[in-house]
């Protein structure tokens, strides 16, 4: 059986919203064209309460791919929920989409709609000429109780048949700061393919000697160098254990690191120009281009204002961003730089949660049935400030 792997659509990205549905929108009709089943570990939405006009687009999306034949379904599901389609589109929700405890996630609207298998803490087996493939799945779990369910659930493959484990987790191995973050050595044994979503770039690495493949964004967000790379999505053939990655048509993104200590003051900026100038010729349309200046330098205004200034004159011809971490003379950049190889390999979010996690530790809160990033989710459930406290109470109780 051919098994699509697609991943982090981030539909709703207000930075990138058109390019979020259209590389989306590809990507999984391509991979309807070349595989039997497809498998998506997470974040298919940018926000766990998504507004109706970007749950809309996620129903015309997959509605599309319901309207096709497929010669595989679904033909068995165990666990938690239940299944309202035979489609062999399994999802699991990701970080994006998780919500409070008992709460309802996007992901699970489109389950509910018969548009796709949900099987946050599940497994679906598919069939495909006589040849079965099950894919047990944990979604929507914080960091840092990924470890306590997976030795609680002690997730095991079914005999006789392809075994996928998808989960959307950090790895220590990819994000070594916190060591909270499960090693690979620490999943579950016994699958024939493991498959994450999460990582925003393209992974491939050994499990228990069976592959890892993480196909990484299929739109730009966090400006990262891993995302230089294509967009797009796995194919994996069960019989030969063989796989290849399918690009789409993205969005380039190109990170110039300029050292601005071995340019004279006078020709700065004109250095930054010109290597925006020449980006902008390598390729075709409008692409997202990050400067990074480093290099210690006397502070100036004129300088400052003429760097803030670059973004908007290439406007129309490409999206400019200008990170400045590495100059000196801005004191709150230069505590900032000080975490430039965190940044490099965290999203902003994940950096905010480890910083909530130290302080939730210190405080001892850790006392009832509900983890710190599942207490931070609750805090941010609801905009009444006394409902907020009264759950957070209720569940630190239980």
């Amino acid at each position: 059986m051919r098994i699509s792997i697609l991943s982090d659509f981030h539909l709703g990205y207000e930075r990138f919203r058109d390019d979020a549905y259209r590389q989306a929108e590809e990507a999984l009709r391509k991979a309807a064209e070349v595989s039997d089943m497809m498998i998506i570990p997470g974040d298919i939405f940018d926000n766990r309460s998504p507004r109706p006009d970007v749950i809309a687009e996620a129903i015309n999306l997959f509605r599309n791919l319901s309207c096709r034949k497929w010669n595989a379904k679904v033909v068995d599901f165990k666990g938690e929920g239940s299944f309202y389609t035979t489609l062999p589109i399994i999802a699991i929700p990701g970080t994006h989409e998780r919500r409070a405890q008992d709460a309802a996630d996007p992901v699970d609207i489109l389950g509910l709609a018969g548009l796709v298998v949900d099987i946050s803490n599940a497994t679906a087996v598919v069939e495909c000429g006589g040849e079965k493939v099950a894919v047990r799945g944990i979604g929507g779990i914080a960091d840092d109780r990924f470890r306590q369910v997976v030795q609680k659930e002690a997730p095991a493959p079914i005999e006789g048949v392809f075994n996928v484990f998808m989960f959307h987790e950090s790895l220590y191995e990819l994000l070594p700061f916190n060591k909270d973050f499960m090693r690979y050595d620490e999943l579950p044994k016994g699958f024939d393919l493991y498959v994450s979503g999460h990582i925003h770039n393209r992974v491939e690495a050994d499990v228990h000697g069976k592959k890892l493949l993480i196909p990484g964004s299929t739109v730009l967000t966090q400006l990262k160098a891993g995302e230089q790379g294509g967009k797009g999505f796995f194919v994996f053939d069960t019989k030969t254990s063989r796989y290849e990655f399918i690009e789409i048509r993205s969005r380039r993104f190109v990170l110039l690191k300029i050292n601005a200590a071995d340019i004279a003051g006078a020709d700065q900026i004109d250095h930054i120009r010109l290597k925006i100038d020449e980006a902008i010729r390598e390729g075709d349309g409008i692409p997202v281009i990050r400067v990074m200046v480093e290099g210690a330098r006397k502070k100036s205004h004129d300088f400052d204002m003429e760097l803030n200034d670059i973004p908007r004159r290439y406007a129309g011809s490409a999206i400019v961003e200008i990170s400045r971490n590495g100059i000196s003379g801005d004191t709150v950049r230069e505590a900032l730089a000080s975490d430039q190889v965190v940044f490099e390999r965290m999203s902003v979010r994940d950096y905010g949660m480890s910083i909530f996690l130290e302080k939730a530790r210190a405080a001892g809160i850790r006392t009832g049935k509900i983890g710190p990033a599942e207490l931070l989710d609750l805090l941010g459930s609801d905009s009444s400030k006394d409902k907020v406290l009264g759950k957070a109470l209720d569940a630190l109780s239980g």
